[in-house]
């Protein structure tokens, strides 16, 4: 099982970015999904959370300005980022917990790649 994200890129501040992360190969279930981010000479930082029940959780620097969603038929999380500022720039990574069909009951921690979002006039 892996995931695979896209979004990121450069954006001027006040700007908005999309990022999608998708699960794919042989998943039993994915329960929590999130975001992480890493900026440079920082350590990384949950974003963003969505459990399995839907409840959301936030970062409080991103709170009313970002926003997780997920597709549970798609096994996709989403994180929409609106009202950036330069202290958003960093290295964005989704997360999940999944399990595989060969053991459905064991569930184990699964990054993406890091995409790279920049806020910057």
């Amino acid at each position: 099982v892996q995931l695979q994200a896209s979004g990121g890129g450069l954006v001027q501040p006040g700007g908005s970015l999309r990022h999608s992360c998708a699960a794919s190969g042989s998943i039993a279930s994915v329960s929590d999904m999130g975001w992480y981010r890493q900026a440079p000479g920082a350590q990384r930082e949950l974003v963003a959370v969505i459990f399995d029940d839907g409840i959301t959780d936030y970062l409080d620097s991103v709170k009313g300005r970002f926003t997780i969603s997920r597709d549970n038929v798609r096994n996709t999380v989403y994180l929409q980022m609106n009202s950036l500022k330069p202290e958003d720039t960093a290295v964005y990574y989704c997360n999940a917990d999944m399990a595989d069909i060969k053991y459905p009951h064991e569930e184990f921690e699964v990054w993406g790649q890091g995409t790279l979002v920049t806020v910057s006039s």
